[in-house]
């Protein structure tokens, strides 16, 4: 790899990224086995995170990095029912089923998901897709 190709904050903020991200799959997988939860989109993800990591995490979308249907960050001390892991004790994660209907198209799991005029069965964010796609075509 060339010198110049490396970037070492970029790399770090990652590797947080990747712990962060560990703690919701450890939590997602007790769920799993409780059997309160099948898929990691069924699940609401709360986690709690040190101050020191409020502007990284400041852009990241939880849901997407997780793959669940939603995610929120907590600044702030871990509570005793969050899951934790112990090699990053410092931050901790609270899963719940997460509210609203299955789409048909992403499978995320939202409450907007039979709210959107003409889209009985799909999220706002992909029936703009499928408006998108439905006006390219005929206007071929």
């Amino acid at each position: 790899m060339r010198a110049g190709w490396r970037d070492e904050a970029l790399g770090e903020r990652w590797a947080t990224l990747r712990d962060l991200r560990r703690v919701v799959t450890g939590a997602l997988e007790l769920e799993r086995g409780a059997k309160r939860l099948g898929s990691s989109l069924q699940a609401a993800v709360e986690l709690f995170v040190p101050e020191r990591f409020v502007d990284l995490v400041r852009d990241v979308d939880l849901a997407e990095l997780c793959i669940t249907s939603a995610g929120t960050f907590r600044s702030g001390p871990v509570p005793d029912d969050a899951f934790t892991l112990p090699d990053v004790a410092e931050i901790g994660a609270r899963v719940s089923a997460a509210p609203g209907d299955r789409c048909e198209r992403c499978w995320r799991v939202l409450p907007e998901v039979g709210q959107v005029p003409g889209h009985a069965d799909l999220c706002r964010r992909c029936a703009a897709v499928v408006d998108r796609g439905a006006a390219e075509t005929s206007a071929d």
